[in-house]
């Protein structure tokens, strides 16, 4: 049994259908719904993702829900609880805030950066509020907190923005303490960021499909080590079926990083490396190749 919140699209998405192609019954949340769209404004849906759940062997439940508002994660969980009895796998991949890019904190807009930090930090707190007391009733339950970079390349480059570095860091922090408090319960908690991930707004911000992303690297050609979204969706599922996940308690991971230790690929048989690519090649100003990365 396994929530993924924020399983809308990109790596919440990659993740929920993973896990269903590993046989779990999962719990698909999110602002955008057949019949309401966030603010993001796309036009992915729960429902789609849940019927990609199911497509992939799971079966998959999609549930509107604000992460913002207490009173809906709280029914959520109670009603997980009352359908199934417990909850195995929480994935708290909720972020669905715009992103000012290379602006300081005083040029930034302070609404948008404290939405920022709302969307990322709180939904991710309020929602293991409410979670972990049904997780922990079973021994060997996980929790992986999506994020952006390990916390080895976030300690020592800055990300984006004042707002986008405070909230990954916080996320990866998030996995450390909890990490902590789940360890006397038998359970694991884990921060996970995938490499340069192929989402649904990446592919189009790039002009490209999943299909024919290649195309892309003509232009932007470090973009040759990116990833699917089933990628970091298969270390997901890995890490469920690892009877020694414990060893990662309060670790933070990465996508690339867990291919080599489980030795699953992308879908088109790779194992990209994206963090030791952007920090090996990429960060250098070295020219893209990939070679030796994926």
């Amino acid at each position: 049994m396994a929530l993924v919140a924020g399983g809308t699209r990109g790596a919440g998405r990659g993740i929920a259908v993973q896990l269903g192609a590993a046989g779990a019954t999962v719990y698909v949340t999110g602002r955008t719904s057949g019949s309401e769209r966030s603010e993001m404004d796309r036009p992915e849906t729960i429902e789609e993702t849940a019927a990609l759940v199911d497509a992939a062997g799971g079966r998959g439940i999609a549930v509107r829900v604000d992460h913002l508002v207490p009173d809906q994660v709280s029914a959520l969980v109670a009603r997980i609880s009352g359908e199934q009895g417990a909850l195995h796998i929480l994935v708290n991949d909720i972020w669905g805030a715009g992103i000012e890019w290379n602006r300081s904190v005083w040029e930034s807009s302070l609404d948008t950066g404290l939405r920022t930090l709302r969307l990322a930090v709180d939904t991710h707190a309020i929602t293991s509020h409410f979670a972990l007391p049904l997780l922990i009733e079973t021994p060997g339950g996980l929790v992986v907190e999506m994020t952006d970079g390990t916390d080895e390349y976030n300690a020592a480059n800055y990300r984006v923005s004042f707002f986008y570095d405070l909230a990954k860091a916080a996320v990866n922090r998030m996995a450390f303490a909890l990490g902590h408090e789940l360890a006397p319960y038998g359970s694991t908690a884990v921060a996970l960021t995938p490499g340069w991930l192929r989402s649904e707004a990446m592919l189009q911000a790039h002009g490209v499909t999943e299909a024919t992303w290649r195309e892309a690297i003509a232009h932007t050609p470090h973009f040759a080590i990116s990833e699917s979204p089933a990628y970091v969706g298969r270390a997901v599922a890995a890490l469920a079926r690892d009877p020694e996940v414990a060893r990662w308690n309060g670790r933070s991971l990465s996508s690339g990083q867990l291919a080599r230790v489980y030795g699953f690929t992308d879908t088109d048989g790779s194992r990209p490396d994206a963090w030791r690519y952007l920090t090996e090649v990429q960060d250098r100003g070295l020219p893209a190749d990939v070679t030796g990365y994926r």
